[in-house]
């Protein structure tokens, strides 16, 4: 990292555009300047970036003039639209919507389990980042996968309402103090009460009967690791929680693969902590992940219910892991080994 860099985050006021612009701050990333991008709603409003207040500037097509490196996190529509405007005005785009993750030549990465890919970049100046649920989830069947070879994956989520963006986190936290105090319940972003409910619903129902959210799994966890016959099926529910994904996860594997060496080999893999000690109550809770940016797993033991399976349990913040950290983990690649 022997220069600085122009750095643009669209989406600078959101949720995970902050926590972008903390990551970057945090992780000493070399930015020489920076420019956080928005919607004119946004006008008049700052971010703060190494003890300073950075005015939020309107997101227009002029605005990636000089910009180098673009974290995208403003929705589909917008990456939709404005990606391919800065990768012409000669940015890398990182995004972190929906936009570009299935397209064949655009990368999807996770560094910890196919920092290579990042390599094809050049194809369109788009470097696409996994869904949330996704990230966790591989980062923990990556060394099991090399290991052992996964067949299947069968995989219920626990979705912190921070996933769906702020207003949710707020309602959240609204319902639960008309409720403790008896007063009405309002119901603007769900469907449905959240507060001490569950809803087995993220995103949008398909005519397969499956969400967004559950394919988005499907297919991310395919590409990323590079194998289409890795049979996947997913159920995806968001919970009470503020921040914090959490997932159970069983894998049936080509080779046998105990629980020990399964410890083992994630005990050594690379943004993962084991955190599996059922005998003092130790396994990885969304509280333990909030705030850091690594992989917990725990609950690791047999499948009995056939030859070669195993459960286990993941956690991480969805905010950081899930989104803001693993696309500034990219841009450090990026840097590290492709720009000058």
């Amino acid at each position: 990292m022997s220069r600085a860099y122009k750095v643009a985050v669209v989406g600078a006021t959101g949720a995970v555009g902050r926590q972008m612009v903390a990551c970057l701050e945090e992780r000493q990333f070399p930015v020489a300047e920076l420019k956080p991008l928005a919607s004119d709603r946004s006008l008049g409003k700052s971010v703060t970036f190494k003890g300073r207040e950075i005015p939020v500037e309107v997101l227009t097509k002029e605005a990636f003039a000089g910009v180098e490196i673009a974290l995208f996190s403003a929705g589909g529509s917008i990456s939709k639209e404005y990606g391919p405007i800065a990768a012409q005005a000669g940015a890398v785009v990182v995004d972190n919507s929906s936009a570009w993750r299935m397209e064949p030549d655009v990368p999807l990465v996770v560094p910890e389990v196919n920092p290579q890919d990042i390599a094809l970049y050049k194809n369109r100046g788009i470097i696409a980042n996994p869904n949330c649920s996704t990230i966790q989830m591989v980062v923990a069947l990556k060394p099991l996968h090399d290991a052992a070879r996964i067949k299947r994956v069968v995989v219920s989520t626990y979705q912190a309402v921070s996933g769906t963006g702020q207003k949710a986190v707020e309602e959240l936290a609204a319902q639960v103090r008309a409720l403790l105090s008896s007063q009405e319940v309002v119901k603007k972003v769900y469907p449905h009460r959240i507060a001490f409910n569950v809803l087995p619903h993220i995103d949008v129902f398909l005519d397969n009967g499956y969400t967004k959210e559950e394919m988005k799994m499907v297919l991310e966890t395919k590409k990323i690791l590079g194998d289409d016959s890795i049979e996947v099926t997913a159920t995806a529910v968001r919970v009470p929680v503020f921040y914090g994904h959490a997932e159970s996860v069983n894998i049936e594997t080509e080779r046998k693969l105990t629980p020990e060496a399964a410890r083992e080999l994630l005990s050594k893999a690379p943004g993962v902590k084991v955190v599996d000690n059922p005998a003092k109550f130790e396994y990885p809770m969304p509280l333990d992940a909030a705030g850091q940016d690594l992989t917990l797993v725990g609950r690791i033991r047999e499948d009995f219910s056939i030859a070669h399976g195993l459960n286990f349990w993941v956690v991480a913040d969805n905010l950081r892991k899930g989104a803001a950290t693993n696309t500034v983990q990219i841009a450090e690649i990026l840097i590290k080994d492709y720009l000058r």
